[in-house]
Formats: structure tokens, C-alpha cells, sequence
């Protein structure tokens, strides 16, 4: 019998080579390297952490200890922030001080939209593969995006019904 000609071949293909190795996620550092879809939920949680914290803290303890907690909480977000950023620049092959570009209107995006390099650059190995925590979490970028339009079209609309109902 003979060797069917559409069959695919078996050779073992012995020049690809994968990437096992995965660096440790860090937090609060700004070494490393971290992906887009992790730059995206680090910073969406860390808004979510200190929105959260500042309201109940300001509905628990009152106005003037909310604004004294909030400017803590926002200064410790931004830093996290910068920090996280780093880290995506890094993911980008590029120094840590490339992250004064997002001073730039619209620049910032650059951080969002470019990949990362493949495999091992200057600043380490790859981040690790994303979980799905990671994915929710920057999913809710774009859904509060999207509600916080809608809540800007809608709520003059409902305030202007309200004025001409009640006078009307």
C-alpha cells in the first residue's frame, strides 16, 4: 500500500523555540515588565481600590477626614501608577523615563495600543500569560467608559424633562 501524498508531514520541527520562562508580577516596583491587557486592569483596579476606599471612608467618617484620606489615597494611586507604567515601557524595550511622554495629550495611548517585544529583552523575561481576574478587571475599563457617556448624555436630558414637567 502506498503513502497517502495529502497527509501531513511528521517531521519533528526542532528550531522553534517556546518561552517557559515568565517573570514574577511586581507590584509596587518599577522593575520588571508588564503586558497591555495587565497595564490596563492594574490601573482600572487601582482606581476601583481608591474610589472605593475614599467613598466609604467618607460616608463612615465625614467630609473633611474623606478629603484628607482621598489626597493620600490618590497620591499612593498615582505613584502606582507611574510605577505600573514603567513597567509597560519596560514590555516595550524602552526606559522607565519614556513614561514623561504621557504628560502629551493622547500619547498615553501608545501604551495601550503598542505590543510588547517577544521574549527576553533589556529589562527581563515576558510577564506571565494573563488570568482571568486580569481580563475582568481590564474588560471594566471600557464598560465604565461606555456607562459614564451614557450618564453624560442622559442626565441633562433628565434634568432638562424634570424642568419642563415641573413647569410646565
Amino acid at each position: 500500500m502506498s503513502s497517502n501524498p495529502y497527509k501531513p508531514p511528521q517531521a519533528a520541527v526542532g528550531d522553534v523555540e517556546s518561552v517557559e520562562e515568565f517573570q514574577e508580577v511586581r507590584l509596587w516596583s518599577a522593575s520588571g515588565r508588564v503586558g497591555r491587557l495587565r497595564y490596563l486592569a492594574y490601573t482600572m483596579g487601582g482606581y476601583l481600590v481608591a474610589g472605593i476606599t475614599v467613598g466609604v471612608l467618607g460616608a463612615v467618617l465625614g467630609q473633611a477626614v474623606a478629603g484628607l484620606v482621598g489626597l493620600v489615597a490618590y497620591l499612593a494611586l498615582l505613584v502606582f501608577c507611574v510605577l505600573v507604567a514603567i513597567q509597560r515601557s519596560h514590555d516595550m524595550n524602552w526606559s522607565g523615563w519614556m513614561v514623561l511622554l504621557t504628560i502629551i495629550p493622547l500619547a498615553g495611548l501608545i501604551w495601550v495600543f503598542k505590543p510588547g517585544t517577544d521574549g527576553e529583552n533589556d529589562y527581563g523575561f515576558p510577564p506571565p500569560p494573563n488570568t482571568t481576574g486580569v481580563k475582568i478587571l481590564a474588560f471594566l475599563l471600557p464598560v465604565f467608559v461606555f456607562v459614564g457617556v451614557l450618564a453624560a448624555i442622559a442626565i441633562p436630558a433628565y434634568v432638562e424633562y424634570q424642568k419642563r414637567v415641573a413647569g410646565g
